[in-house]
């Protein structure tokens, strides 16, 4: 059980009631949705309570009985992809709220009242045109958008892929992640790319990214991505990390140092610490991709040893197979007894497991800079509160950062 304070604060962007009632609002024949997507939740707090300080009524909750939902920096396109996704849940006939610009909601504010809807304040869905498909309408946080292993863009999201990894092999973080979020961004999109405009308005698609996804469209390759891949120093480093126990730190090193192949690294065993020397020795094998009939045959194996060893306990399948993958390169196995499984960091930790690194560093950045909690191998936890939120399943997890729940196989960011 939460205490009674920390639940209001869930409950509303202001940490005050759950909504305001109908009773308590001078205008009680409307009712005020804030959209917050590209509103940030700071700012729509702030609303909040502007508004109801002026007697509207705010609703924390799209539902049934709002009659204008307010959206800010918000397209036509976005707010119709929006609404189709927000009031699916509607009942057959429900009449739709207006959908208008913030301009609406603070002209109000500064009137005391509600003032006319006048058609500069609509969002107003564009007519269908002829032409390159409209652009997409697509949610900032990877955790917040399925992705499929299967997706229509492969090409361009690999290309982006290949920059992300050359970053990283140059210590830059920050390219890196620009370069993981855009093609976290392609492969959640619901068709292929044919044209530069349908990237236009998406999340963490900048200059860069444009560029190389034109050069593709254009001239089906990219010159600076084929020059990372045939570089000596990518292909080094790449072939280095894929040895056990091998970090960035220590491939960079070695390519400093000369080393280039596997057998430069056999000629001077001193080099390598007994992990690396066991990666070393088993890097064709570990290296061999595993298909799927061959690690459900292993789980069988795996399960009776540890049953007749922990009667009770569980086994889990993890990693790439869990979501919806075929062949990988490893198997993660999750191996708990039953009383641990009822702690929240152990629940954590199997969402590690089941989702990619991507998705994790979203789920985690999102809780932080939209909910104001922490999420990490301890568990989900209020730092105001200083408490953990009581959790027993992912479900619950989600459902306290106000996500849609989100299965393994769609966890593909």
């Amino acid at each position: 059980m939460l205490p009674k304070r920390r639940l209001a604060r869930a409950g509303s962007p202001d940490g005050g009631a759950i909504s305001s009632a109908p009773s308590s609002a001078r205008f009680p024949g409307v009712a005020i949705y804030l959209a917050e997507p590209r509103m940030g939740r700071s700012r729509r707090a702030f609303l909040t309570r502007l508004g109801r300080s002026k007697g509207f009524r705010i609703l924390d909750a799209c539902s049934s009985e709002v009659t204008h939902v307010v959206m800010e920096h918000t397209s036509a396109e976005e707010a119709a992809r929006w609404q189709e996704h927000s009031l699916m849940a509607a009942p057959p006939g429900c009449t739709h709220p207006a959908l208008l610009d913030v301009s609406w909601f603070t002209e109000s504010m500064a009137a005391g009242q509600p003032v006319p809807v006048e058609h500069r304040h609509r969002l107003k869905v564009a007519e269908p045109t002829k032409g390159p498909p409209s652009p997409a309408w697509m949610l900032p946080y990877a955790c917040q958008r399925p992705t499929p292993v299967t997706h229509h863009n492969t090409s361009f999201s690999e290309a982006l892929e290949t920059l992300a990894e050359a970053a990283g092999f140059e210590g830059s973080e920050c390219r890196l992640l620009s370069f993981c979020r855009a093609a976290s961004v392609l492969r959640a999109l619901p068709g292929p790319v044919t044209a530069l405009s349908q990237l236009q308005g998406l999340p963490h698609f900048g200059e860069h990214s444009c560029r190389v996804v034109q050069e593709l469209l254009e001239h089906g390759a990219c010159e600076e991505v084929e020059r990372v891949r045939c570089s000596e120093r990518y292909q080094t480093m790449k072939l280095f990390t894929q040895i056990f126990g091998v970090g960035v730190r220590t491939a960079d090193r070695w390519y400093q140092e000369g080393l280039r192949t596997l057998d430069d690294l056999q000629g001077q065993p001193q080099r390598l610490t007994k992990q690396q020397r066991a990666g070393l020795q088993h890097y064709r094998d570990l290296s061999t991709p595993i298909w799927l009939p061959d690690v459900e045959a292993l789980q069988q194996v795996v399960e009776v040893a540890v049953v007749q060893a922990l009667p009770g306990a569980t086994i889990t399948l993890t990693g790439s197979f869990r979501r919806g993958n075929s062949q990988g390169h490893d198997v993660d196995f999750l191996i708990t007894h039953p009383e641990e499984g009822r702690e929240a960091g152990l629940l954590t930790s199997v969402m590690c497991r089941l989702q990619s690194q991507l998705f994790e560093r979203e789920l985690r950045r999102f809780s932080r800079k939209e909910k104001g909690l922490w999420l990490n191998s301890h568990g989900l936890f209020d730092p105001e509160q200083k408490v953990f939120f009581h959790v027993t399943s992912e479900e619950d997890i989600f459902k306290h950062l106000g996500l849609e729940y989100l299965p393994p196989e769609q966890r593909n960011a």
